[in-house]
């Protein structure tokens, strides 16, 4: 017990948000939804599919406010200053994006962020502000420690998921940015953007706006973690994401070396080496009845039993062509199943590719 009264305003929408969550956002009450939901004269203005937020309009004007810092040489905390190919650059992220678009506008060809997660207990930097003195910036992202790292106090704030604008403070810290890795980008550059499950389907939103829909490559999984002992609401969430989309003059990517290793030519074929594949598919003779027969050796007569459980993968006129192409195998055990010559000359590429999970 605190010793304050009951919240009654907060304890009627606590209630309303029970029964109707879907006139809440951010945790809040949005009487456009609610006059739609229980009035007559339903009218939302300006309907259209786009993505909106508290602040969008103060996100663009951070955009578009030039800056006039440059970029200081350290010497004495580098190696091989002058011949190395590496530049590590220390900064504020937004203005140093904006200190890079003009010597670097259109030359990069891949960016990889891993921003904020937005888990309400990370933080990131909010507000941007560069119109302040020198002395005020220095104060506020603090000077370097003895280590010579920059000190963050005052530069990051948290989050916190009861901000009435949680969702909109990390979209407007993350638009400017985006916007400016874009304009960095070569024609066929890439991006690739580290999130998890609390900020996923923001970030897709807001690259569609950015890179446009049509650019988007893959959303790829990976597994961060073997162990479910952080399993909430016994699930265990031990995944993350990479959104990555392209400029738009991506045209793919390498792709993954094929193996050759089990592509052999023991019959002398003239089409080349081959090897086996699987020639049923799991399906059922009730799912796919003109799949189902039994399929006859025709050099030896031997009759190979349909598995009712799992069908040829092909009907008969399809599999009869494949019959006078020779391009079936018949084991000379009987026990075993025909199989697929699949030739390595007929392949529509070279490499596989990667998976996106």
């Amino acid at each position: 017990m605190d010793g304050e009264s009951i919240d009654i305003k907060q304890d009627k929408l606590q209630k309303l948000k029970g029964l109707f969550p879907e006139l809440f956002a951010e945790n809040q009450l949005d009487w456009e939804k609610l006059k739609a939901a229980f009035g007559d004269d339903i009218n939302f203005a300006n309907e259209r599919y786009v993505l909106n937020w508290a602040g969008k309009s103060d996100a663009f004007r951070v955009l578009q406010q030039p800056t006039t810092a440059t970029l200081k040489p350290a010497p004495e905390e580098s190696i091989n200053f002058d011949t190395t190919e590496n530049l590590f650059i220390e900064g504020e992220n937004l203005e140093v994006l904006k200190v890079l678009q003009k010597a670097y506008y259109g030359k990069v060809k891949v960016v990889c962020i891993d921003p904020p997660y937005n888990t309400g207990s990370d933080s990131f930097i909010y507000p941007d502000k560069f119109s302040e003195k020198k002395e005020d910036y220095l104060k506020r992202i603090g000077d370097k420690d003895e280590e010579g790292y920059l000190m963050k106090e005052g530069l990051f704030r948290k989050n916190s998921k009861d901000s009435g604008h949680y969702h909109s403070n990390w979209l407007s810290m993350m638009y400017p940015r985006l916007f400016l890795a874009k304009n960095l980008l070569r024609d066929d550059g890439v991006i690739f953007v580290h999130i998890d499950d609390n900020e996923v389907h923001n970030l897709r939103m807001v690259m569609n706006e950015i890179f446009g829909e049509e650019n988007f490559v893959a959303e790829f999984v990976w597994k961060r973690r073997a162990s479910s002992a952080l399993a909430e609401k016994l699930v265990s969430v031990d995944h993350e994401y990479v959104i990555t989309y392209h400029k738009g003059g991506l045209k793919s990517f390498n792709g993954i070396q094929k193996d050759y290793f089990g592509y052999k030519n023991p019959d002398n074929d003239h089409r080349g080496d081959w090897t086996l594949g699987d020639l049923t598919v799991g399906m059922t003779k009730d799912q796919r009845p003109n799949q189902f027969y039994d399929l006859v050796d025709p050099k030896t007569g031997i009759v190979h039993k349909a598995n009712p459980d799992r069908v040829w993968g092909y009907i008969r006129e399809s599999m009869d062509k494949l019959l006078a192409e020779n391009k079936v195998y018949f084991p000379t055990d009987v026990s075993k199943r025909p199989m697929l010559k699949r030739f390595r000359a007929e392949l529509k590429s070279e490499v596989n590719p990667p998976s996106a999970v």
